[in-house]
């Protein structure tokens, strides 16, 4: 923050200036004084937190409050608290990690993939662990095309809700399409409007806001859609646990039909139709698609009744497959089975001719000459997306998902970025501020998990956080804040712990909460906060097994770097794009060589070299281990030592040190030094 002025008191004061004195100067000059009276009492600052104290009143907000010294006293402290413990927390320690290896698949079994796909053992391995065991699972893994993707019609409510749309479209009736605010629901939003309108439907959308109405269906919004005049409600990525609002919009006249991914609770809504692949009874073979992915599958389905040319119905599809690509990606569903055929085929289309809207939020964001991968999803285009949705109104994304007017993508793409600016500086205070309520918690009775509460958190950015603090605690987390008198919460776990079932064990102390068993949110009363902690977290402790408590590193198989040649990597390559349950291939290479002194790079990054063996000709291999700087007197030269480690894509490498043939660089993700003799 800087002086609104021209110049700062004491320089005018310096200058002589006889210039008028602006309120808000006569205001910061009178002010001042009192607060570092104020901050006297309690702590001793450097000058560079006075001039901290100085930039803080000369922000408008305290400058008009002459009366709120202590207020100010109040934040200075709690900054000055955040900035010592910073960089003195519990957990400043190295990250250490339990590796599991992958069980080695039956030999006659790998002996005729590796015979029948002509690779070597390692790959068939990983093929293997991927659950691809014979040459047409792979030519599917490989080269999907849209003949994999399932029949729409084994999706449980399908044929009526296909019918009951034919019918709206063929009356010319009213539609409003009910959808959430973040990447998912926007996504799935605005495919659907435009399909719709491509029929030449009367349809338009609606989207909740966050802090006043919050997630899921609303009343308010069914209200809004009777005013409309609608008699057909579609709900994207929500609705199945919407059972007082469904039963409201039937009573109006609005049949539904709901698209949802999450988990339903043990009563259903009262929907005309319900499309949900986790519903008990559905019959649908892939249960893990995402919001966006249960309406393209409406989509789907409403072409097959439209068109009895199967080519015409995959030429259309390809038209939405976009938006379920950006949908799929951040709402970290696992990349396997359909949804790895929408990814494999979206992507290419994605990277080969993106919609308007999409193309200028990545020219936006500096990925204009890059190759869009899923990574880049997550957390360069998501977050913008999540950002309007999370600061303020979500149907700008929708606008921008939606436009096909280059000036206008622009303009929409630019607020995207502001927004996410706004994003990540309250994500950041909010970080610093939650790390040390986590210090104050796990000082006194180290839970096994974390519940943090301020009032004035920002709901838009505490599910961020919550997945940051699981990240550096490794604890199940909930972040809670107060919203109209009632605390709002969003809560992550950890790898392999379902915090669904946990939070069902306490459901006795929300007023509501829904999710899956990675993510969920809660509500519930603000006077119950300290005992939801408190049995929150006795669930999590009976329920984690004592494995679950330290973060895994799954290894599929061990690997010479000698067998890293061109055609190993072309084929590793082809195992992208990459998510949940289909992570890049992890291998370990053991008792390699460090080769040189290594160095700390960027913000904590360990970059070194390794070979095979002190040999002539022994390759020399470029290694980055992102993190693990304070790991650099394990890796010394020559020392020998074990490392974990992933591929980066071939495409991305760095001549080879050896100036022969290129080589690929090995992103180190651990590292163990061999004692000698062992």
């Amino acid at each position: 923050m800087k002086w609104r002025g021209k110049s700062s008191p004491s320089r005018r004061a310096i200058c002589g200036s006889d210039k008028p004195r602006s309120k808000q100067e006569r205001v910061r000059e009178e002010f001042l004084p009192q607060v570092e009276s104020e901050v006297a009492r309690f702590i001793r600052l450097p000058s560079s937190r006075v001039v901290r104290i100085r930039e803080m009143i000369a922000s408008p907000p305290l400058a008009e409050k002459q009366n709120s010294a202590y207020r100010c006293t109040e934040i200075i402290c709690r900054d000055k608290r955040i900035s010592n413990q910073k960089n003195n927390f519990v957990n400043q320690s190295p990250k250490k990690y339990r590796w599991n290896f992958v069980t080695e698949p039956e030999q006659g079994l790998q002996i005729t993939l590796e015979s029948e796909l002509n690779i070597t053992p390692s790959l068939s391995t990983v093929l293997i662990n991927r659950g691809i065991t014979s040459y047409d699972l792979a030519k599917q893994f490989f080269r999907p095309t849209f003949a994999d993707m399932h029949d729409p019609f084994l999706m449980e409510g399908m044929e009526i809700a296909v019918q009951r749309l034919r019918s709206a479209l063929e009356n010319k009736e009213k539609i409003l399409i009910f959808g959430d605010y973040d990447v998912d629901g926007t996504n799935s939003t605005a495919m659907m409007y435009l399909f719709l309108q491509s029929l030449n439907a009367d349809v338009s959308y609606y989207v909740p806001d966050r802090i006043v109405e919050g997630y899921g269906v609303s009343l308010s919004g069914i209200r809004k859609g009777k005013e409309l005049g609608t008699t057909l409600l579609i709900t994207v990525d929500c609705g199945v646990t919407a059972i007082e609002q469904i039963e409201f919009a039937r009573e109006l006249g609005i049949d539904v039909i709901i698209c949802d991914h999450h988990r339903p609770g043990e009563q259903l809504p009262n929907a005309l139709a319900l499309l949900d692949p986790l519903k008990e009874g559905c019959s649908y073979p892939f249960k893990y698609l995402c919001g966006c992915g249960v309406a393209f599958k409406l989509i789907h389905g409403i072409l097959l009744r439209l068109h009895t040319d199967i080519n015409k119905v995959e030429e259309i599809l390809k038209e939405y497959l976009q938006f379920v690509v950006l949908a799929t990606a951040a709402d970290i569903v696992p990349i396997t089975g359909e949804n790895r055929v929408f990814m494999k085929l979206g992507l290419e289309l994605l990277n080969r001719s993106p919609r308007t809207g999409i193309r200028t939020l990545i020219q936006t964001a500096g990925l204009k000459s890059k190759k869009l991968t899923i990574a880049q999803i997550v957390f360069v285009l998501a977050p913008r997306i999540n950002a309007v949705g999370r600061m303020g109104d979500a149907h700008r994304a929708i606008h921008l998902l939606t436009s096909n007017d280059e000036q206008e993508a622009n303009e929409l793409a630019s607020v995207l970025e502001k927004e996410n600016t706004a994003r990540r500086k309250v994500d950041e205070e909010t970080f610093l501020e939650a790390q040390v309520i986590a210090e104050e918690l796990l000082n006194l009775d180290n839970p096994a998990a974390l519940v943090l509460h301020q009032e004035h958190w920002h709901p838009g950015v505490i599910g961020i956080v919550a997945s940051r603090i699981v990240e550096k605690y490794y604890r199940p987390t909930v972040m809670l804040t107060t919203i109209d008198g009632k605390v709002k919460g969003s809560a992550r776990s950890v790898d392999g712990f379902d915090i669904y079932t946990a939070l069902s064990s306490v459901e006795e102390k929300l007023l509501q909460f829904g999710g899956h068993k990675y993510a969920a949110g809660v509500l519930l009363e603000s006077e119950r906060v300290g005992e939801f902690r408190d049995a929150f977290s006795k669930s999590v402790g009976d329920l984690m097994t004592d494995e679950l408590r330290t973060p895994r590193l799954t290894i599929d198989c061990e690997l010479p770097l000698s067998e890293l040649t061109p055609r190993f990597m072309r084929i590793i390559e082809q195992f992208s794009p990459y998510g949940p349950q289909n992570s890049r291939p992890t291998f370990i290479a053991k008792n390699v060589i460090v080769w040189g002194a290594p160095r700390i790079v960027g913000k904590g990054h360990l970059r070194f070299k390794v070979r095979e063996s002190m040999e002539n000709g022994s390759a020399v291999y470029d290694a980055i281990a992102f993190g693990l700087g304070e790991r650099i007197t394990e890796v010394r030269h020559t020392a020998t030592i074990d490392i974990v480690f992933s591929l980066d894509d071939f495409s991305e490498t760095i001549p080879a040190s050896n100036g022969n043939q290129q080589l690929p660089q090995l992103r180190v993700k651990d590292v163990r030094a061999v004692e000698q003799g062992s």
